[in-house]
């Protein structure tokens, strides 16, 4: 019954077990804690760290720095959820070695249960007032600043949690507002902290202009899980299923394993709109219910297999809150701690951001997520490092389109984008390399972590060194959630016009600064990391080989050219064709080239010199009908070009008739 499909992996990477993530030094720091203190006197940090880092600590290391030796008064800690507040509950730092210990007052943890209108003016008594530290919820903060004016906020240390929260969209962040508000308005030092710093609904964080007035701390997933101790590898995967999701759980949960169950939202096609029911399918799959603990809400199953117990928590039903808040409790009290308090955890909303439970290996989640950020908080739930657990799981569990029923095109994007969401991941999980520009054959060799290549620019300015270093996971991010690159990551769309023209569009409307010259720099940073990181290489005697479009290259032989010609994402087609049957695949590429080709007059042009090899080629022009996808764009490319000189030639007989008469 147990696990017998194996999901296809995406992602497979290992790691070295370094422990230089989790090592401490004099002060009782980690190493990303290192990185943001080095920085502590920047008025606004931005630190970009994945779950499980440290970075709580990192705040109170130098929001204590802050309040002894530069001048500020007051610390205010935002998090998203009043569980989160527990991360900053008054911590000894001293004993580890640091100087001073992070202290704050019960009647300043605005995250304990109680009115919103007590904790405002809990909030604005503690601005008042002689004490220096309070944490509250960003709701909270909301709605204490509608009472207050920006310049109530002079002298403190803002620091905001889950800093994806925010959105450059002031219409529809009010958190966003508040920032910008409070930036302009006072002296305010800010510390925004995240571990996903890109929103699923591809509205930016910040604007460019506010941005810029952070100095950022990345400390990027890679750093972070080849310094651990326990854990050695992570696989990031998918299985497709027919019908209902409840009749093929069992093929992909893994009763060995702990894991943490996502149930799909009652609004998506992935549910059975019964999340009570699909909750007792899933025990189903596991065995027979021998008994619930009335103190804690854990339901004992026994295993059909083997007859074993299984410890399974229940966050889905919440008819009964008391009961939900025993399990809660029990929970983050219990078993975050003792290994053996529970096994599988089923959720629907909960058990996400900021969930702790160190022991969870398998993230199962059902149906396809749109939010790049819940799939990274998701993966961070079984991230982190605990003795006994040396590979983490993400499967997602995705139903294949079915030509029966009418919303073959949404389950289609729907499968496509989760798979991309997937090959962002390998490359933010993957290890980084510096690329240099090869100026000749007998060039010096390159130094560890280094390649080079052939025609590649280098950053040539302060502005895109600091997007290299920091943004690149997060420009990729708005790339695959662009509605174009579904088709691109299929490869219904060329490489070339992928890499030369959608990718650069993408990068002027992100960083409207930049000039030609620099968004090329970009440009080629963005594809070479990410062609090079969804490659294999293999060392064959004393060279080098990297696989690159199925072909075997010399790494000393890399040129910017040859990686342009490569479509960085179309492994995600590869994936697909190997994990689906062969009329599901065929239905898949039918729906993708059935989608109406539009184009800009830019991809237009940059198809036309293959347009004329193909009639070279073949002696004709491509045909519109074409069951081959390239052969169908170069012709509707063609067609577009022939439609606008038209429209040209319209244009300028007209002019020219009006300046006779």
């Amino acid at each position: 019954m147990n696990a017998i499909n194996k999901p296809v992996n995406i992602v497979n990477v290992t790691y070295a077990q370094t422990k230089a993530s989790v090592n401490t030094d004099a002060l009782g720091m980690r190493e990303m804690q290192q990185r943001v203190f080095e920085q502590r006197e920047a008025q606004h940090l931005l630190v970009k760290a994945p779950p499980a880092s440290g970075k709580s600590r990192a705040l109170m290391f130098v929001a204590l720095d802050k309040l002894y030796n530069q001048g500020r008064k007051k610390v205010i800690v935002a998090v998203p959820e009043r569980s989160i507040g527990a991360s900053f509950a008054s911590t000894s730092l001293t004993k580890h070695g640091f100087w001073a210990d992070w202290e704050i007052k019960h009647e300043h943890n605005l995250c304990d249960a109680g009115s919103s209108a007590g904790k405002v003016d809990a909030f604005i008594k503690f601005l008042e007032g002689p004490d220096a530290v309070l944490v509250c919820t960003h709701a909270t903060l909301r709605f204490a600043f509608e009472k207050l004016a920006p310049g109530s906020f002079d002298g403190t240390v803002l620091a905001i949690d889950e800093f994806h929260h925010v959105s450059a969209d002031t219409e529809s962040s009010r958190l966003g507002a508040l920032l910008r508000d409070v930036m302009n308005g006072s002296d305010v030092h800010i510390v925004a902290m995240t571990g996903s710093y890109f929103r699923g609904d591809s509205v930016p964080v910040l604007s460019p202009e506010d941005e810029a007035k952070f100095t950022p701390v990345t400390f990027n997933y890679y750093d972070q899980l080849n310094g651990y101790e326990h854990l050695r590898s992570l696989g990031i995967g998918h299985h497709f299923y027919q019908g209902r999701y409840t009749d093929a759980i069992d093929q992909v949960l893994d009763l060995g394993k702990k894991t943490i169950v996502h149930i799909p939202s009652v609004n998506s096609g992935e549910s059975t709109k019964d999340k009570i029911e699909e909750v007792g399918r899933i025990i189903d799959a596991i065995g027979r219910v021998e008994s619930t603990d009335p103190d804690t809400g854990i339901i004992s199953v026994r295993r059909e297999d083997n007859g074993e117990i299984v410890r399974v928590a229940d966050l889905v039903d919440d008819t009964d809150q008391k009961k939900r808040g025993d399990t809660l409790h029990y929970l983050s009290h219990t078993a975050s701690k003792e290994r053996d308090a529970v096994d599988i955890i089923i959720a629907l909303g909960m058990a996400k951001e900021g969930f702790d439970w160190p022991f969870a290996e398998h993230a199962l989640t059902i149906g396809y997520r749109a939010s790049l950020t819940e799939v990274i908080q998701i993966i961070g739930r079984v991230t982190r490092d605990s003795p006994g657990k040396s590979h983490a799981q993400f499967t997602n569990l995705i139903a294949e389109p079915d030509a029966s029923q009418g919303e073959v095109k949404v389950s289609v994007n729907n499968m496509l984008k989760a798979i991309t969401a997937s090959l962002l991941m390998e490359q933010v999980l993957a290890p980084n390399f510096n690329f240099k520009t090869k100026k000749f054959d007998g060039d010096e060799p390159a130094k560890k972590g280094e390649l080079k290549i052939k025609g590649f620019k280098e950053p040539s300015s302060d502005r895109v060194r600091q997007i290299v270093a920091t943004d690149l996971n997060d420009l990729k991010a708005t790339i695959l959630q662009d509605d174009s690159f579904a088709r691109a990551a299929a490869g219904s769309i060329d490489a070339e016009t992928t890499n030369k023209v959608l990718i650069p569009k993408i990068i002027r409307e992100k960083y409207p600064d930049l000039t030609e010259e620099q968004v090329e720099e970009v440009r080629q940073q963005v594809v070479v990391d990410s062609v090079i990181k969804n490659s294999e290489v293999r060392p064959v005697g004393d060279q080098r080989f990297i696989k690159m479009a199925e072909k075997f290259v010399n790494i000393d032989e890399l040129n910017i050219n040859l990686i342009d010609s490569v479509n960085p994402f179309q492994r995600a087609f590869e994936v697909l064709s190997k994990s689906v049957t062969p009329s599901v695949l065929r239905l898949i590429q039918d729906t993708i080239t059935s989608t109406r080709i539009e184009f800009s007059e830019e991809e237009a042009l940059a198809l036309f010199p293959k347009i004329k090899t193909w009639k070279q080629v073949h002696g004709k022009s491509p045909d519109i009908r074409s069951e081959d996808p390239a052969e169908k764009r170069l012709a509707a490319a063609l067609l577009f070009l022939q439609k606008l000189a038209a429209r040209r030639k319209a244009v300028k007989a007209a002019t020219e008739t009006a300046e006779l008469s």
